[in-house]
């Protein structure tokens, strides 16, 4: 039998999101394992630290965008946006560090290098960017699946003289006020950077790449009866979310869109509309506008027709109004279409003008026209999931490194683990549920804990997910994803926004409650899909 092997710490946790965060509480204050966390940022919150521009806010509603384990941080706080804002979710995620003592076991301003296995010791070397290297049992990544920035390639993008600023990097001294500013995008961060700068700004110059199903957010605030029920029912609201598809608090559509007459599926459209929210609307609807085409051209039809009922400018009109099918991840803001009737906006669809180059001055369009510009904004977006992972060295088993075994494509056995990685265990690596991230997160972070509980209490050394089990997961990914009809539209969801790859699942479409008890299955059968090993053991210096 190996001898005792000494390492720096039981368990490492890469990120301090609202992953890594709940991962270190669960680990050290939960298991009693000796844990540090460690972030490439000046301070915790992850995506809620580095975005930081006009408009950023959470587009699931607060209530539900944030941890159901601690109810006493909750109910110190006075929560009444419907929506949390950037600041307001920041200041939350510090309150549970500082609530949990957690502090003192976060190294901040540090990046992990490198990740790499020892096969006959058994333990992990990491070495930060720094040069630090530390050793550990376990790696928990915990780095989410929107991290890796990505910029458009423009031609003459080093000539600008303006400023080029990402969102997911916005200069805290960057002021728009009185500035002709250009922003590429109108995913989710786009629409709300729109909407903000609109109202400052001398002229905002929208560079759209594709046309945006968007549906109002509804009421800024909620009502204190609203407070006053949700915490009188906390557990039972939280109990039923984790039996749902979506995980986002409302009642999911139970009816199908073609089982009812045109005029009641107008009303219920109607309704969800001025209630407010993209997840609302797609998934509180109907039971099958994510795969149904004709349920699908229904709701589609119905924001096109808003469209052209709030844009007063016909050819505007046409460029914002979609074609393609109501498939991507639903949007909302208030407001956005009614933006475009300002004087001070003005939209260029990329689809028809594409960006030629970059000048000192602006940008210049196809037709020849130079849009001059003070800024330029990327709401581009991030490389999905695997560009998470692609910004360290991780070794496995032999060297095989990460990027080598996901060569063909990103793949995991339940979005946590990876066959020839033992002892890597991923929040929202490739193939997570699709859903409120926030009960996505919860989900595994609380699932992973109680499975590395399970080895610490068996004495096992070694969790390892089979290829056999990785492969059958993928496989299931793929065959429900096809099922809906996400696919069929490039989205980032599906990794289609980075240029020259084409889409792949990334994503289990199954729903959350599907998820959670398939996870209770797996654990219940002594977690099948796993090979837990007890050779060498470890101890920490």
């Amino acid at each position: 039998m190996a001898t005792n092997i000494k390492t720096d710490f039981d368990a490492i946790v890469i990120g301090t999101g609202i992953a890594g965060i709940y991962m270190l509480h669960k680990l050290r204050n939960e298991l009693g394992l000796k844990v540090r966390a460690f972030d490439k940022a000046g301070g915790v919150g992850g995506t809620w630290y580095w975005n930081q521009y006009p408009g950023a806010r959470s587009d699931t509603e607060s209530f539900f965008y944030r941890y159901s384990f601690d109810k006493e941080t909750f109910d110190g706080w006075d929560w009444r946006n419907r929506y949390a804002h950037q600041p307001e979710m920041r200041a939350y995620l510090n309150a549970i560090v500082e609530r949990h003592h957690l502090g003192g076991d976060i190294q901040l301003n540090t990046g992990i290098h490198s990740v790499v296995f020892d096969d006959a010791r058994h333990i992990w070397t990491l070495t930060t960017d720094k040069g630090e290297v530390f050793t550990a049992r376990y790696v928990v990544s915990a780095v989410g699946v929107l991290s890796k920035t990505n910029y458009p390639e423009i031609k003459g993008r080093e000539t600008f003289r303006g400023e080029l600023v990402h969102t997911s990097g916005w200069p805290a001294d960057l002021k728009l006020e009185g500035k002709r500013v250009g922003i590429i995008g109108t995913g989710s961060t786009g629409v709300q950077f729109i909407c903000a700068a609109a109202k400052t700004v001398k002229q905002l110059t929208v560079f759209q790449r594709s046309a945006q199903y968007c549906v109002p957010a509804g009421p800024d605030r909620v009502s204190d009866e609203y407070v006053a029920d949700y915490k009188a029912n906390y557990e039972q609201i939280w109990d039923k979310l984790r039996t749902t598809r979506i995980g986002c608090g409302f009642d999911e559509g139970a009816v199908s869109a073609m089982s009812v007459s045109a005029e009641e599926r107008q009303r219920v459209f109607q309704e969800h509309w001025d209630i407010g929210n993209g997840f609302r609307f797609m998934f509180g609807t109907f039971s099958d506008i994510a795969v149904d085409p004709a349920a699908n051209d229904a709701a589609a039809d119905f924001i096109r027709a808003k469209i052209k009922e709030i844009v007063k400018d016909t050819e505007t009109a046409r460029k914002l109004t979609p074609t393609d099918l109501y498939a991507k991840r639903p949007v909302c803001i208030n407001g956005y279409y009614e933006t475009y009737n300002r004087d001070n906006v003005t939209l260029v669809s990329l689809k028809e003008n594409p960006i030629k180059e970059m000048t000192p001055n602006g940008v210049i369009t196809e037709d020849g026209v130079e849009h001059e510009l003070d800024v330029l904004v990327c709401a581009t977006g991030f490389e999905c999931v695997e560009g998470s992972y692609g910004q360290m060295d991780i070794r496995g088993r032999r060297g095989e490194s990460l990027q080598q075994h996901w060569k063909d494509e990103p793949s995991s056995y339940l979005g946590i683990a990876t066959s020839g990685f033992p002892n890597l265990l991923m929040i929202l690596g490739p193939n997570s549920v699709f859903s409120n991230l926030a009960a996505g997160i919860e989900t595994q972070v609380e699932w992973v804990a109680e499975m590395i509980g399970a080895a610490e209490s068996g004495s096992k050394s070694l969790i390892e997910a089979t290829r056999s089990a990785e492969d059958e997961w993928t496989a299931t990914c793929k065959e429900i994803a096809n099922y809906t009809l996400f696919p069929q539209v490039k989205s980032w969801i599906f990794g289609a926004n980075i240029p020259g790859k084409s889409n792949r699942v990334l994503f289990y479409f199954g729903g959350l409650g599907a998820y959670r008890q398939r996870l209770r299955e797996i654990a219940d059968a002594d977690y099948d899909g796993f090979v837990m090993d007890s050779k060498p053991s470890s101890m920490v210096a």
